[in-house]
């Protein structure tokens, strides 16, 4: 007997940070976005308020978090770096990795369906080949103003969801 995979209705999607975590709320079945970035505080009172509400609508919710600390190395260093600045590096990718291993305990402590994906390939136009707010709108129709964290937050969810990404 082969079991069946139960469709995925909303996905909720988080790069996290130590200061403001980008957050993306995917609809599924309708494609709508939603992108916002958030504190740890206000994305836990966020993640509880989602969970409530598809717990009451019957629909199947899980939260992708990105874990660089899935990653082999997180080499961030320029040839030009001081030690200090190495040193200031580190110590922000290990808070920011914190960060995420917070956000999975606390979903899994409130028994959410939680997964944590490694970052997705930087292969865009922008900064450190980044995705563009440009480019993250051809394919997903997201209009407004959106910030880095963001829209990392929101094509981690669309590529989750295995929606196209046609530029």
């Amino acid at each position: 007997m082969k079991l069946q995979k139960r469709k995925i209705d909303i996905i909720i999607a988080i790069d996290p940070d130590v200061e403001k975590n980008g957050v993306a709320y995917l609809n599924c079945e309708n494609k709508n976005l939603e992108i916002s970035t958030l504190s740890f505080p206000e994305l836990l009172d966020y993640l509880r308020y989602v969970q409530r509400c598809a717990e009451t609508t019957q629909k199947h919710l899980v939260v992708v978090v990105e874990a660089g600390y899935m990653n082999k190395g997180n080499w961030h260093l320029n040839p030009k770096d001081t030690k200090a600045a190495a040193a200031a590096k580190g110590n922000h990718a290990g808070r920011n990795h914190e960060t995420a291993r917070k956000i999975v305990e606390m979903c899994k402590h409130w028994q959410m369906e939680v997964k944590e994906v490694k970052p997705l390939e930087k292969c865009w136009k922008g900064k450190d080949r980044k995705i563009t707010h440009e480019e993250l709108a051809k394919f997903t129709g997201v209009m407004g103003r959106t910030n880095q964290e963001g829209r990392d937050a929101a094509l981690l969810a669309w590529v989750y969801a295995g929606f196209s990404i046609r530029l």
